[in-house]
């Protein structure tokens, strides 16, 4: 069963106080779906979806990551990011379109583009990043976690300020308005034994980007 964000006054309340201080919003939902449901999810998608791993360009050579990526979105959109570019598949039906759908109702936002990493355990993770096609825009991210638990955290640019939080299996958190002009974030890399980790994270993608290339 979904859970709402309305069910109670508490959780109405909840996910609507800002976790940063200050330049941006982060809104955490908590967990927004029983763990059977999250279960079935994960399952589904780690065997359905096309995952490959990603990569980077650095110093002229191209290295592939352990981690897994896959970006589905509703036209071809295209970027280059870390000198590779990157071009998001057709969407497919099943188990992403339901979540995209209860993510649109629970946050009451529009998405077109959904972008996928899978973290086979503790040791993969990625470094401090914003995401460049929301920094203009000022646009809403919203984040979906499965699998096992991991620290989020964000770092303020100019003043170097932490925020951590971590996500559970089946918990949502929205970045909105100025959050990545201001803040990069991160999934920190643990030596602790722990399972794998799907993040969704649902965006809304410039329309020009269905021909045009940008750097990151």
């Amino acid at each position: 069963m979904w859970i709402s964000p309305n069910t109670d006054l508490f959780s109405e309340q909840a996910h609507l106080l800002n976790l940063l201080p200050k330049d941006g919003v982060l809104n955490d939902y908590g967990r927004v779906m029983a763990t059977e449901e999250g279960d079935n999810y994960f399952t589904e998608l780690r065997g359905d979806v096309a995952w490959q791993p990603d990569s980077a360009l650095l110093n002229g050579r191209l290295i592939k990551t352990a981690r897994e990526v896959v970006w589905y979105a509703d036209s071809p959109f295209r970027y280059i990011h870390s000198g590779v570019e990157r071009q998001a598949l057709q969407w497919q039906g099943g188990s992403l379109l339901q979540l995209k759908r209860k993510i649109e109702e629970l946050t009451v936002q529009r998405y077109n583009s959904c972008l996928l990493n899978l973290y086979h355990d503790g040791s993969q993770g990625i470094g401090w990043h914003a995401d460049v096609e929301a920094i203009e825009s000022n646009d809403v991210i919203a984040s979906l976690s499965l699998g096992a638990a991991r620290k989020f955290a964000l770092k303020h640019k100019a003043t170097g300020e932490l925020r951590e939080l971590t996500l559970e299996h089946g918990q949502v958190i929205v970045m909105r308005g100025e959050t990545q002009r201001h803040w990069l974030h991160s999934v920190m890399k643990t030596k602790q034994s722990v399972g794998p980790r799907i993040s969704l994270t649902f965006r809304c993608f410039p329309e020009q980007w269905r021909t045009q290339r940008y750097g990151a």
